[in-house]
């Protein structure tokens, strides 16, 4: 079987230790594979080099980075024969964590060659590709100011987020969907293909990946105990039990909000026009995953 390895230096863990480059060399030695480690050398290089490896006839194409990398590499893989396979060392890993590869010394690697392919639904934001979560308002906010820190982790996310959540303002959308128009004041709003963000964050509970279904997820604006209330349910899987907060299941949305802005996909900031028309593509890419995985 022939394998290509995308290794990002500046992801999560692997801009201070990049341990996983050397650990993917030992692993392509040791179980003697037909395998090549490239390196990301700037934004979106990972799709081309996805796409490349499919071109050189890689049955196998594995990320080795955070959300980010993950996004930019299965992008290149859509549609195509290849099986994509991931070592996440990012700061949320949360398409990782939904799929039972919580980390990279967490069976990861095994994973790869004797776990099982699993067909997945992919998502398509504006012309922006999405496997894990795409989303809007407070959220986007956060992955703007996310991307602009040098030190992350579930610590740079509190430490961006704080003082957002105080700024941040709700933003009048209208949902469509099968014919019926929900408008919603939103505060962050999000669109889910897994359960979760990242960090064991469920805010959609029960959310499957292959059953041709998004989670639109809407949330209002709250006080400081309210919003302690919604972390609280966000780590005990329960957040949908929060009243407040609007649910639409559904494979295709158009959101029309005030004006253009920021959306996040995968975490990453994308600016893009006030109109989103949100598609779904139904088992598009397939993954390894643990046998164990739902």
């Amino acid at each position: 079987m022939k394998v290509r390895f995308i290794f990002n230096p500046y992801s999560g863990r692997n801009r201070k230790n990049p341990y996983l480059y050397d650990r993917a060399v030992d692993f392509i030695a040791q179980e003697r594979l037909d395998g090549t480690i490239v390196t990301t050398e700037r934004p979106r290089h990972g799709t081309e080099l996805a796409r490349a490896a499919v071109d050189d006839g890689c049955a196998l194409v594995v990320a080795i980075g955070g959300d980010g990398t993950m996004n930019e590499v299965a992008d290149g893989l859509i549609g195509t024969s290849a099986v994509f396979g991931l070592i996440p060392c990012g700061s949320g890993n949360g398409l990782g964590r939904h799929l039972g590869i919580r980390k990279p010394g967490h069976g990861a690697f095994r994973t790869l060659l004797h776990g099982r392919p699993m067909p997945i639904d992919t998502g398509l934001v504006n012309g922006f590709s999405f496997f894990n979560a795409m989303g809007l308002g407070f959220e986007a906010d956060i992955a703007v100011r996310f991307s602009r820190q040098t030190n992350r982790g579930l610590a740079g996310y509190i430490r961006v987020g704080v003082p957002a959540f105080f700024k941040h303002h709700p933003e009048r959308c209208i949902v469509h969907h099968e014919g019926i128009t929900t408008p919603v004041d939103a505060f962050t709003l999000a669109v889910m293909n897994s359960d979760q963000y990242g960090n064991d964050a469920r805010v959609a509970p029960g959310a499957k990946m292959d059953d041709g279904r998004f989670n639109l997820v809407s949330v209002p604006r709250v006080g400081f105990f309210g919003a302690c209330s919604m972390l609280y349910r966000l780590g005990t899987d329960s957040f949908d039990q929060i009243k407040a907060v609007t649910r639409i299941n559904g494979s295709e949305f158009v959101i029309e909000r005030e004006k253009a802005g920021w959306i996040h996909t995968d975490g990453e900031p994308r600016a893009t026009t006030a109109k989103l028309h949100v598609t779904l593509k139904p088992h598009s890419l397939r993954i390894m995953v643990p046998t164990t995985a739902i």
